[in-house]
């Protein structure tokens, strides 16, 4: 496509709508669903005329049919939690029912009494996918999101399995947009809770890459137009607390920002 393009997604009273972003707070709401058909396409049809998007209501840049989480995919992320290095990708499922858009709130689950933040570059897939070869596998890639992967650490080590500790509703933070176009092997992912910087990784020390990830999923189940892979976290996560306010930040994508407070009573 040449240039990078941010498709994202939002909320005008009860009419939801794709939109490209452009600098300065304005976007060019989309005629068409792209997800609908071929999304590469339907970025080609937006209208020329921009629009302040100021008063819209942010909703998760796509709805993916299923969220495939990737653990231990940074050697000093792995080292910190006292875990060995994979010989494969750990690769485990969050719920779409986790997603989380720009500006959601992420709440503390009364069952936990550790929640950590786990900042991530997201690969959105934008054609089905299944059996791919990791040579071609980008070509199946939309483009790129910050992702949170909320993680309940106490959880996680009790059940072994990641499904409780990363399931929870508002547990996976998504956008603040797709970026289409962008080249992902220079992105650095960074996180910031208060402002101040918790994570920060380039994407070239993952221990698996993106195309193998992708060929690699595409081997276990068809990937959908959509599909979200979080590529695993870099070294420095940490607890959260009600009343921080926590960033994922990859030059290119913008910053996902997201408040967190206590369960509300009941939930």
């Amino acid at each position: 496509m040449g240039d990078i393009v941010r498709l994202a997604r939002f909320r005008d009273r009860d009419r939801s709508f794709y939109a490209l972003l452009e600098e300065g707070g304005r976007a060019r709401p989309l005629p068409v669903d792209p997800f609908a058909g071929d999304p590469f396409a339907a970025l080609a049809q937006a209208p020329a005329r921009a629009l302040p998007c100021g008063a819209w209501e942010w909703l998760p840049p796509c709805r993916p049919s299923k969220i495939i989480g990737v653990g231990r995919n940074y050697r000093d992320h792995a080292a910190e939690l006292g875990h060995a290095v994979p010989a494969e990708p750990l690769i485990f499922l969050k719920p779409p029912s986790a997603l989380l858009p720009q500006e959601g709130v992420i709440r503390l689950p009364e069952a936990s009494r550790r929640v950590d933040y786990e900042g991530e570059l997201g690969v959105v897939i934008g054609r089905a996918a299944t059996n791919v070869p990791e040579s071609r596998a980008l070509d199946w890639v939309l483009g790129y999101a910050c992702v949170n992967d909320v993680t309940a650490r106490d959880l996680q080590k009790k059940d072994v399995q990641f499904t409780r500790a990363k399931g929870f509703d508002s547990f996976c933070p998504f956008g603040p947009a797709i970026a289409v176009g962008l080249r992902a092997d220079a992105l650095r992912v960074e996180t910031f809770v208060n402002g101040e910087r918790r994570q920060s990784a380039p994407v070239s020390r993952m221990i698996f890459g993106i195309a193998a990830l992708v060929s690699f999923a595409s081997r276990i189940m068809t990937l959908l137009p959509g599909d979200l892979i979080a590529t695993g976290t870099p070294e420095g996560v940490g607890p959260l607390e009600p009343g921080d306010e926590v960033t994922v930040s990859i030059d290119g994508i913008g910053r996902l920002t997201n408040r967190v407070e206590a369960a509300r009573p009941g939930l």
